[in-house]
């Protein structure tokens, strides 16, 4: 039993999560750092009002029940899904509180997969946290770099309140169905 004194530090440092990686992936999906509920579940975007798993789902025609249906969906479109994020300091869960964001090694990523080109972000924040983090710090590859395709999707986060979850589906069916 915790006193609650390390719930607090770990409640301020966050680790993200492995890579969920299908066999032939097609599109790799990043968001920032997994939400304090994503966390506590230790899965991707575990917040019930989040609009990421309806949204895949519908991309595969049926409702995700569990983890291991998520997962699946992801294999089945070729999702490849991970954050931008293998560690930063933030309180809550929202992005503006990033504090000393470290980006996971992508060089090793696009080296593993050459074929994957196309790179949808889960909101401006996943964007501008990669082109921070990854584009201008790590030394990937010029040819690497030069062939990334960078495509910015509406958050699905229960924040991105401005946008109901038909008009995300909507934008991100748009943007992504010609890669799926």
């Amino acid at each position: 039993m915790s006193d609650g004194s390390n719930l607090q530090q770990s409640a301020y440092f966050c680790q993200g999560f492995s890579p969920i990686i299908p066999p032939q992936p097609r599109l790799l999906i990043l968001g920032t750092m997994p939400s304090v509920a994503s966390l506590e579940e230790a899965f991707y975007y575990a917040h019930p009002r989040n609009a990421f798993w309806p949204i895949i789902g519908r991309m595969v025609n049926r409702e995700l029940k569990g983890v291991d249906d998520k997962i699946a969906a992801c294999r089945q479109l070729g999702i490849l899904l991970w954050d931008v994020l293998q560690f930063c300091e933030r309180e809550g869960s929202l992005d503006s509180a990033i504090k000393a964001p470290q980006a996971n090694d992508f060089q090793t990523l696009f080296e593993r997969f050459p074929q994957l080109k196309h790179v949808a972000f889960n909101g401006q924040a996943a964007e501008k946290l990669f082109t921070s983090q990854v584009l201008k710090k790590q030394l990937l590859d010029p040819s690497i770099q030069s062939a990334l395709q960078l495509i910015t999707l509406p958050s699905t986060s229960p924040a991105n309140a401005r946008l109901k979850i038909d008009d995300k589906y909507l934008l991100w069916q748009e943007k992504l169905s010609d890669l799926l």
